[in-house]
């Protein structure tokens, strides 16, 4: 063990050598619950970002019209108010207030991944509106226009474009909730500033343990937006291609370099 006069990096090794199980078992955790958040919030995302684009139209009948109103308006109501308040302060009310108003004592690790899937979904839900409204909107009424219904329109033309989109805000979200997720210390998640906190007070050296931390949380970014970037470029595809002409006419073979006509 060092003493009083041992350098910083000593002590680092030391904490590092001494607690490496419990900071790979955080960083595990805050990785867990940043995936499996971000996932289920896309698709809490996903679905009231296409809610929010139906068309509101009295034609369309009195009862679907009054319906979607107050479907649409209890879905604003959920996103301004998980957009406009702190996941520290959500986390309270949502684990506290859970056992207080309906007796329900939800486990650590249950009530961080409803946290963060409710949060990351109120902030995708306008990501994902703004990808949808991005796509043309003549493609939407070709569709219709050969008698696509909305959801098929949705599902087959505008989604896949939409969602392609927003891949980087999506990489975003997912790269803050890696960070973010350190606000469930205060509900006694085990997450990886959790078990920092507990080393560091073992020898009451904070400096040298949040160093730890710190590169810890970075190489867990940089490893993911690095990852992300790859998956954006295969989604692109390649940047040579071939557009092919028709079997009687193999001379309309254009060879196309970054998107011009060779």
């Amino acid at each position: 063990m060092p003493n009083a006069q041992s350098g910083f990096f000593e002590w680092v090794w030391f904490i590092f050598r001494t607690y490496a199980p419990m900071f790979l078992s955080g960083a595990g955790t805050t990785l867990l619950l940043a995936l499996s958040g971000t996932f289920v919030g896309f698709i809490i995302g996903l679905a009231v970002g296409v809610v929010r684009t139906i068309q509101c139209r009295r034609a369309d009948g009195l009862a679907r019209y009054l319906l979607l109103k107050i479907v649409r308006g209890i879905l604003a109501a959920y996103i301004e108010i998980f957009r406009s308040t702190p996941m520290i302060v959500q986390a309270m009310v949502i684990f506290y207030g859970s056992a207080q108003l309906f007796g329900i004592t939800l486990p650590y690790m249950l009530a961080g991944f409803i946290i963060v899937s409710i949060n990351t979904g109120a902030y995708l839900a306008e990501i994902m509106r703004g990808g949808i409204q991005s796509v043309d909107p003549g493609q939407q009424e070709a569709a219709s226009a050969i008698g696509m219904t909305h959801g098929q329109t949705m599902l087959y033309v505008v989604l896949p474009q939409a969602i392609r989109n927003i891949l980087p805000a999506l990489g975003n979200e997912f790269v803050v909730n890696i960070k973010d997720t350190s606000v469930l210390n205060v509900i006694s998640v085990s997450e990886l500033f959790f078990v920092s906190k507990t080393a560091s007070g073992t020898f009451y050296r904070y400096f040298e343990t949040f160093f730890i931390t710190s590169v810890i949380y970075f190489v867990m970014t940089f490893a993911c937006t690095r990852l992300l970037r790859v998956l954006e470029k295969r989604m692109d595809g390649p940047e040579n291609y071939t557009i092919h002409g028709s079997q009687t006419a193999p001379e309309g073979e254009l060879k196309l370099k970054g998107g011009s006509a060779q």
